[in-house]
This record gives C-alpha cells, structure tokens and sequence, in this order.
C-alpha cells in the first residue's frame, strides 16, 4: 500500500475547484455578494436583478434618478467589487 503526502483539507477544496473549472463561478459569486454589501439595503430596494455575463455585472433599478448616480461612479464601483473578491472578476457594470 502506497501512502502519499497528505495534504490540507484547503489544499483538496482548490484542486477540486481547478479540476472542475469552478473557479470563475465562484468569483462572480463571491462578486454578487460584494455587491450587495457594497450598496446596501437602500440601494437593493431599487434593484430588480442583477447578474454577470462575460465579466459584465448588469444591474436591473427601477429608479432612473439612482441609475444616474451609479452611472457616475460606475468606476469606484468596479474597483470595489474587485477588490472585495480579490481578483478582477467584473471588467463593466451596465445599469438598466
């Protein structure tokens, strides 16, 4: 019987996600939570949907005046959810 070299459990989990190709899903998904705890409650009352395709976070409001004002911070935003998940997972933001 062959023993190999043990290994973290953490070390297991991030050759299990390579393999499986898990790794971008996961980024958006830890990115979508980002962004909800970036705008907060006020902000998420506004907000119909939000989803990433293609490295676009596109956010759905329902007030024109708040989709201005995100607009204009579009930027801030971007290099906030970035550097919340640690790496650049969202390269443009498209409010709706």
């Amino acid at each position: 019987m062959q023993h190999k070299s043990a290994q973290s459990i953490g070390e297991i989990i991030n050759q299990f996600i390579k393999e499986m190709n898990l790794g971008d899903k996961l980024n958006e998904k830890q990115a979508l939570e980002a962004w909800r705890e970036l705008v907060g409650r006020g902000i998420l009352r506004y907000t119909e949907s939000v989803f990433i395709k293609n490295r676009i976070l596109y956010v759905k409001l329902t007030s024109s005046t708040l989709r201005n004002e995100l607009q204009m911070n579009r930027e801030i935003i971007i290099n906030r959810l970035n550097d919340k998940v640690g790496i650049k997972v969202i390269d443009n933001i498209i409010f709706n």
